[in-house]
């Protein structure tokens, strides 16, 4: 017996293989718990025409699938049918996200460990170049009544395990299975449960530890794999850091789209302040340089906070800072890089005696505006062009605008909220209420400057009439 939990093969037909907009046609299903065997088979209503492409390759047409029962009928009778198995197919990622998307479509969830025979079949045989199903057929002389439907590539699945088995053993096979499904180890005082719920879907998740103490927050497109492979530290999804505290519980809020993640990874991490994320992120001083023409001949940079000005209605900022130290490193760079006078502005203090130049002058970096060599008009200008590439844009729009993120398998659509660069909050789109207080922060900034500069597929933007918002 190959495996000790009840699994199924599984081979679906579609009208296309884009996994959002495409629909399932046939599903074949062949059911195995220890030596019970049981299969099950349908043609599924796509409530979409079929490609001719398709029709002609599968041999299923639209006048075959008209009567037949859509997902949505099936699904009640079909999700216990596959809860709790492992799932095997041939690249298990196409059927099984397929029949994943047809539940969230019904508001059921569906979770499985999965298998690919694909992968299989490289373990197995990697003296063979090819691995698709025509090549396995071929090669183990599989015979079959026909090609291309359901349940006829679930059963070649089926033989093809079968006749592995008898050419190389039981166990050798068990051994190739083992490996292609191995998961990366978690560490001791980890109990599984905690991530076996966690969805393999777009969110934000918050780990846990004693006393209810956030320690870190995170986003991923698959939750539960970023999750796992955070905690085992197995470097697949990046350089996270390690947790080493004991960890408690796992929470996950799904999101829709990149942006509704990010901002609510933001929110969390300055509500929660979880211990492993980085420090910057979590106690940020937002600060900005302002331009003052008062103080004399020469126009002086001056750090001004968020806190005491309200950078979104104010004009001409240069820069976006988490500390006035940040600001002030920044502002030495660009004296240097552009040969301004770093006493003169203010970077460098004032040397004692009187008529000294600054030490760049010495160095040749200064051209002389604090010896009266470089006029003060011209070291003015030759400032402001230099600010100008750190300039905070300004809000090009008449009012409040909407980024609509919608989720492409439920068609779940949700709203965030900007006005002059502040998140207001986000709302299902219909809705009339938003939570969230206006405050301008440097991380909403750069967010939504990247998007608005490179929109994300699936998105749309809408500008808001005063009146729609609750306050």
């Amino acid at each position: 017996m190959l495996f000790d939990i009840p699994w199924a093969i599984v081979d679906l037909e579609t009208t296309g293989g884009h996994i959002g907009r495409d629909r399932i046609t046939e599903i074949g299903l062949i059911l195995l718990d220890g030596e019970q065997l049981q299969r099950y088979q349908t043609l599924v209503n796509p409530l979409q025409p079929i490609p001719p492409f398709i029709e002609n390759m599968t041999g299923i047409s639209n006048a075959m699938v008209q009567d037949a029962d859509p997902f949505s009928v099936i699904a009640a009778q079909l999700l216990p049918m596959l809860q709790g198995r492992l799932l095997l197919a041939h690249n298990v990622r196409f059927d099984y996200g397929f029949l994943r998307n047809e539940f969230r479509r019904v508001g059921l969830r569906l979770q499985n460990a999965t298998l690919c025979t694909v992968k299989l079949s490289r373990r197995l045989y990697p003296q063979h170049f090819k691995h698709n199903l025509d090549s396995i057929i071929q090669r183990h002389g599989l015979q079959l009544a026909e090609r291309h439907r359901a349940m006829a590539d679930a059963e070649a699945l089926q033989l093809f395990l079968q006749s592995a088995c008898v050419e190389l053993g039981e166990e050798v096979v068990q051994e190739a299975i083992r490996h292609v499904m191995a998961q990366p180890e978690l560490p001791p005082g980890v109990d599984a449960a905690l991530v076996d719920d966690l969805p393999d879907l777009p969110g934000v998740y918050t780990i846990w530890g004693e006393d209810e103490q956030a320690l870190y927050v995170g986003r991923a497109s698959n939750v539960r794999g970023k999750v796992v492979s955070q905690l085992a530290q197995d470097g697949k999804y990046g350089k996270e850091p390690a947790i080493q505290r004991p960890v408690r519980r796992i929470s996950c809020q799904e999101t829709i789209g990149e942006l509704g993640a990010a901002l609510l990874e933001q929110q969390l991490l300055r509500q929660l302040k979880p211990f492993y994320n980085h420090r910057s992120r979590l106690l940020s001083e937002v600060c900005s340089i302002q331009l003052d023409h008062s103080q004399g001949e020469f126009v002086l940079p001056v750090i001004v906070h968020a806190d005491q000005l309200d950078f979104s209605r104010t004009a001409d900022l240069y820069g976006l800072f988490r500390s006035p130290k940040e600001a002030r490193k920044v502002l030495a760079e660009i004296a240097s890089g552009n040969s301004l006078c770093q006493s003169v502005l203010g970077v460098e203090a004032v040397t004692s005696r009187k008529g000294a130049g600054c030490m760049a002058l010495k160095g040749g970096r200064c051209r002389g505006a604090c010896v009266g060599r470089e006029p003060a008009p011209s070291h003015n200008m030759r400032l402001m062009q230099a600010l100008a590439r750190i300039r905070v844009k300004a809000w090009e729009y008449p009012g409040p605008l909407a980024v609509v993120e919608s989720d492409e398998v439920t068609g779940a659509a949700i709203e965030h909220v900007f006005d002059r660069w502040c998140y207001l909050g986000s709302r299902k789109v219909g809705e009339a209420g938003l939570q969230g207080r206006p405050s301008f922060d440097i991380d909403t900034y750069k967010l939504l400057d990247a998007y608005l500069k490179k929109p994300a597929a699936g998105s749309s933007l809408r500008l808001l009439p005063p009146e729609d918002l609750p306050f």
